[in-house]
């Protein structure tokens, strides 16, 4: 198996996105990760048992909430960093690796927690053995859970000397915006300009310029006394902060 296979996902826009697909080495690792730190909290709650039971606190209750707890962790991790740190756990952030669904968008609760509730079944018979052989032979490496969630596993794209993290401030002068008329264009509309600008450095660079002109070309008819000679990207940064000033 090759460790830069990709997959070309279209966006609701219809540009095609070419994401590369984590190998199963580095899947390894980054699990490998998660699962010292979640034994560092186990073992942590096994040791504050230890101590409390053999103080003479209730034995019995303690280890039930030890059981419950470590179902809770075992499970809760994966899916609350996958929910709240866009596809990352604090192992596939350290490798640079993230799940996503396969529309490419950010992975949700139920699809997380379908793929992880999946893992009594990929680590059989031990360490992983049956989704391991899963992402071997799946064109889109994806273990049993990800393929009951819709999921994807994907490499972060490392972006070298490359603008800053997130949108340009724009070049318009304030005074220039506030004559553009941005009434008919929705808030919806602005929130897809805006999740653009924030990761289009995540994209391919041709990707990214057919996307950002692609936005421009739909929504600059629509703002009355922008100039033309804007850039797609000038002018979607200018109608984020047109739209901004007027909230």
């Amino acid at each position: 198996m090759r460790y830069e296979d990709s997959v070309s996902i279209s966006t609701p826009e219809g540009v095609a996105i070419d994401m590369i697909l984590a190998g199963l080495g580095s899947r390894f690792v980054a699990g490998l990760v998660d699962a010292l730190i979640k034994g560092v909290i186990l073992g942590i709650l096994f040791l504050a048992t230890n101590i409390l039971t053999g103080e003479g606190f209730g034995g019995g209750v303690l280890v039930a909430l030890l059981l419950a707890l470590s179902f809770l962790i075992n499970f809760g991790y994966d899916v609350l960093f996958e929910v709240l740190s866009s596809g990352r756990t604090p192992g596939k952030r350290m490798i640079g690796i993230r799940v996503v669904s396969e529309s490419g968008q950010p992975v949700g609760f139920v699809a997380s927690a379908i793929r992880n509730l999946m893992r009594l079944v990929d680590m059989l018979p031990a360490g992983y053995v049956v989704g391991s052989v899963a992402v071997l032979a799946n064109a889109r490496n994806q273990r049993l859970g990800d393929l009951a969630a819709s999921t994807l596993v994907v490499r972060e794209r490392r972006i070298q000397h490359e603008m800053p993290w997130g949108p340009a401030p724009t070049s318009v002068p304030l005074h220039e915006l506030q004559t553009w008329d941005v009434s008919a264009v929705t808030d919806e509309e602005v929130a897809t300009v805006r999740a653009f600008l924030a990761r289009r450095y995540e994209l391919a660079h041709a990707a990214r310029n057919q996307l950002a002109d692609d936005l421009a070309r739909g929504l600059r008819p629509r703002v009355a006394g922008a100039h033309g000679h804007l850039s797609p990207d000038d002018f979607l940064a200018a109608l984020v902060a047109a739209k901004t000033a007027r909230a």
